[in-house]
């Protein structure tokens, strides 16, 4: 019984020591490893929660961003628009006297384009024919008085020079009329009733067509007609196509009642007949 207790009470081998060690170094690196996995899986949750994932883009969606594109866009211009930017420098608006019964002297008016750069303007003959007096005024505010250089009656086309033209001319590009079918776009631009420089827009409603002048046997032909408005004042404008191009001279409107407003039928003289009358080419 002695010697059992002493045996416990000796100190154990040294020869257990290394094992005890060798498991405590095998233990320590666990702790910072399983440390360092729990911070990446915070790390990604948190990230998860601070960007969440997109959810797949639906066809509502890209019909939604689509019709905002849409609505946000400005749109380009009008043809109308470009045409009228075009022909605007060359418009001219004519004011004439003319001797009327009893010495009281009548007034007209009508419109016209600059078609060279001496500054010659195309009009309708009847707009000038009776003037005793003619005063122009070109699209940038210039005034002067001007008198006719070159009649043609067979086709109702007047030419007139400005006697004080501004300093700087803008002459009106021409067109072919010939391109034009029923249906083309057309614009008629001018003065009328005095609303200096307005635009009516139209298509090309008929083709060769003919036209007798008001009080007398004149007959006019090869007109193109047009549903654009043409009024008093209009007369002598040009008639522009979709670029801006001037392919005729407005010479009259048609109306069956006694009234001399327009009702849906307008008519100008070609380009290709009237140009002739300023010594131009066709277009």
């Amino acid at each position: 019984m002695t010697e059992s207790r002493d045996e416990a009470s000796r100190p154990q081998s040294p020869t257990n020591a290394p094992r005890l060690t060798r498991l405590r170094a095998r233990a320590r690196p666990a702790a910072p490893v399983a440390t360092g996995i729990a911070a990446a899986v915070v790390a990604i949750v948190l990230y998860g929660l601070l960007f969440p994932t997109p959810r797949p883009l639906t066809k509502g969606d890209v019909n939604t961003a689509i019709a905002s594109a849409l609505a946000s866009a400005t749109p380009p211009p009008a043809l109308s628009v470009k045409a009228y930017e075009v022909v605007r420098p060359s418009l001219v608006l004519i004011q004439t006297e003319e001797a009327a019964a009893g010495g009281k002297p009548g007034a007209g008016l009508g419109s016209g384009v600059v078609v060279t750069q001496a500054g010659d303007i195309l009009t309708a003959l009847h707009v000038v024919a009776d003037a005793t007096n003619i005063e122009v005024m070109f699209a940038d505010g210039t005034k002067s008085p001007a008198q006719v250089v070159t009649r043609q009656a067979d086709n109702d086309i007047a030419v007139i020079r400005a006697a004080q033209p501004p300093a700087q001319i803008v002459p009106a590009t021409l067109g072919n009329p010939g391109a034009l079918q029923i249906g083309s776009e057309a614009y008629a631009v001018g003065n009328p009733f005095a609303l200096t420089g307005s635009m009516s827009s139209g298509v090309v409603s008929g083709l060769g067509r003919s036209f007798q002048l008001p009080n007398s046997s004149q007959v006019l032909h090869g007109l193109i007609q047009i549903d654009a408005a043409v009024n008093p004042g209009n007369s002598g404008g040009p008639l522009l196509n979709r670029d801006g191009q001037v392919v005729g001279i407005v010479t009259a409107l048609i109306n069956p009642t006694a009234e001399d407003v327009f009702i849906g039928i307008g008519l100008a003289v070609p380009i290709t007949t009237a140009a002739g009358a300023a010594g131009l080419p066709p277009y």
